[in-house]
């Protein structure tokens, strides 16, 4: 199994494998011609995010950063506002009419508490899902291995380290469900 099998896997993988190097300079060169594009410039948007994601069934305002971008998968329409990254060493998935605030994270890779593990550069990766019907707020960040359920709201400035069900309010530092729906 190479590093890039391992690190979709889940499994313990070394990110400065050369393979997993040269897609993340692919995807970090077109999320840099993504966010150099003006407003109107509709096609050239449509083709790099057709080549980076695999869809242009979205918005995705500038800045949009990711790691690989093939991790990536949207069920549907997804509306993402400004300044959002995209830590994608695992997948990333986001069900139909999910909308996101600006500065939003979505992390899936692991590191190492161990400190002599961790300056060996190895590392792992957590899925990341979002119902459908999901509203993000501004500033949340979203850790791996998480799961929000189907038309939950976040709320803004939220840090979400565990999963969340459908149907409700969630909010905080931990995340936690303050109301149902």
């Amino acid at each position: 199994m190479n590093e890039k099998e391992k690190m979709i896997s889940g499994l313990e993988y070394d990110p400065t494998d050369k393979e997993l190097v040269q897609d993340r300079i692919k995807a970090k060169t077109l999320c840099q011609k993504y966010n150099s594009l003006l407003p109107d410039e509709k096609n050239e948007k449509r083709e790099i995010l057709l080549s980076l994601i695999g869809t242009d069934n979205c918005v995705i305002e500038p800045n949009f950063f990711c790691d690989y971008g093939y991790n990536i998968k949207f069920n549907g329409f997804v509306y993402i506002n400004h300044n959002s990254v995209f830590l994608d060493c695992a997948e990333i998935k986001i069900d139909e009419n999910t909308f996101i605030g600006p500065n939003c994270g979505f992390y899936t890779a692991v590191h190492p508490i161990n400190a002599k593990k961790r300056i060996l550069a190895l590392e792992s990766a957590k899925p990341i899902s979002i119902g459908k019907e999901v509203w993000i707020g501004g500033n949340v960040t979203i850790l791996p291995g998480v799961t929000i359920g189907d038309r939950t709201v976040i709320g803004a400035g939220s840090v979400v380290t565990k999963d969340i069900p459908s149907d409700v309010v969630a909010v905080g530092n931990p995340c936690k469900v303050i109301k149902n729906l």
